[in-house]
């Protein structure tokens, strides 16, 4: 990554007297968004397909993405035509960056604005797509929005219209717009090489330990099929048996206010901070279930996103959540809450899931939670699995980590690109298109 200090910088700079834009390179002029831009309206054509302003800065045909996920609209009263080219501001999520140079023809919601030049060859839409989603990425369009209407994040055409914006001459405008398309994708592509490496590092967690609690640690044993799907063969001298002999569900109500709420979460049971506001609350605690130092507890309705822990403190759960014990004496509970992590991670509870999926819920049933199966090796060997799995555990996350951090430090340094870029505090020019 290149350090900005190296690079060029405009002879001079001059006071822009406009709090978010501040010094600018002095030949740089000012202007209203709307005397660079006007929006257009079109009728759309009986074939065009739906274009989607992401948050991300794309805009683009909906499939082209995903198809899955979207609200589709019963009656697409009041849609307009979209052109490749045009700047598309999404009202409702601008604030959160969703600005770009649509790269398809197609049709939308009205809740877009669609914006097009002035004057051709003076005003590259690019470069204002950039200019904007910086702005948006600041903070500053949610803050102009909530002091507009209050309560209100939208940020609607006028609103834009009336915003001075830097206006650089059209040939810079250019050469900026097109250095930041090189070095962003160079960085995206680095960062997806990096995401890669961390997914391939997760899915080695899984393999590590699916087959150390299915198969234990010496390979040369005999093995016997289990009969069970997510188990297949396992040793000879190993248990099999359900959970409903292994464990215990408890539900105890607690009746009345005050004990710490904890939250189920993929890093562990932690006490919420119910003073904050965040997350899910409940009108009437009263009825939330206990939870003792040891229990087991797990989000049962979720499947998908849900988890489970041994809680390290006392305090209530959501009553529609489980809770239970170790009831085995031949039962490690730090090797148990291995194979109930794994049922999460490999998606093993979800075969024997009921509900509905496409709306998160897909719960567990308590029959099936006590007549599922699982192995069970002698202590010793559960010992071992359990210290072998969180040393290999522990090395693969300070991998993940040290990869998580350099992609956090690359998403800061592209955020600090732009930014630099298009407010002319350092200067594009022809020879760092080549770098």
């Amino acid at each position: 990554m290149d350090n900005f200090v190296s690079m060029p910088k405009y002879e001079t700079y001059r006071n822009s007297n406009i709090q978010w834009i501040g010094e600018i390179p002095t030949k740089w002029n000012l202007k209203k968004a709307k005397w660079l831009f006007y929006k257009v309206e079109r009728k759309p054509l009986v074939n065009d397909e739906i274009v989607t302003c992401f948050r991300d800065g794309q805009v683009t045909l909906r499939k082209n993405r995903r198809i899955e996920g979207f609200t589709n609209a019963l009656k697409e009263h009041g849609y307009q035509r979209i052109c490749k080219g045009d700047l598309v501001i999404h009202a409702m999520d601008a604030f959160a960056g969703a600005i770009g140079v649509s790269d398809s023809d197609g049709k939308s919601t009205p809740v877009y604005a669609a914006c097009i030049p002035r004057k051709k060859g003076t005003i590259n839409s690019y470069y204002y797509a950039y200019y904007m989603r910086n702005l948006a990425l600041s903070g500053f369009i949610e803050s102009l929005a909530k002091g507009i209407r209050e309560r209100s994040t939208d940020f609607r055409f006028n609103d834009f219209a009336e915003l001075v914006l830097p206006f650089p001459n059209y040939k810079e405008q250019t050469l900026i717009a097109n250095f930041l398309d090189i070095k962003t994708s160079q960085i995206d592509e680095t960062i997806s090489i990096k995401q890669q490496q961390i997914n391939l590092l997760k899915e080695r967690k899984k393999i590590i330990i699916q087959k150390a609690v299915t198969q234990g640690l010496n390979p040369n044993v005999p093995m016997r099929n289990s009969g069970v799907d997510w188990i297949g063969k396992f040793p000879e001298h190993w248990q099999l048996k359900r959970l409903k002999y292994v464990t215990k569900i408890v539900k105890r109500i607690i009746g009345y206010e005050g004990p710490d709420v904890l939250s189920i979460t993929k890093k562990g049971i932690k006490i919420k901070d119910i003073e904050s506001g965040e997350g899910q609350l409940a009108m009437d605690y009263s009825k939330y279930q206990i939870v003792k130092i040891g229990d087991f507890a797990m989000n049962h309705m979720d499947l998908l996103t849900g988890y489970v822990d041994i809680s390290k403190h006392e305090g209530v759960v959501s009553p529609d959540y489980r809770v239970f014990i170790n009831t085995f004496d031949g039962l490690e509970d730090e090797f148990l809450l291995s194979i109930f992590q794994l049922g999460y991670q490999q998606k093993i509870f979800y075969r024997y899931g009921q509900g509905v999926s496409f709306l998160g819920r897909w719960r567990f049933p308590a029959e099936s939670f006590n007549n599922f199966y699982i192995p069970i090796p002698p202590n010793d060997e559960q010992i071992s699995i359990v210290k072998h799995v969180k040393a290999e555990w522990d090395k693969l996350d300070k991998a993940i980590d040290l990869l998580a951090s350099q992609i956090g430090k690359m998403k800061e340094y592209k955020t600090a690109l732009i930014d630099s870029a298009v407010t002319g505090k350092i200067k594009i020019v022809p020879e760092m298109m080549e770098q």
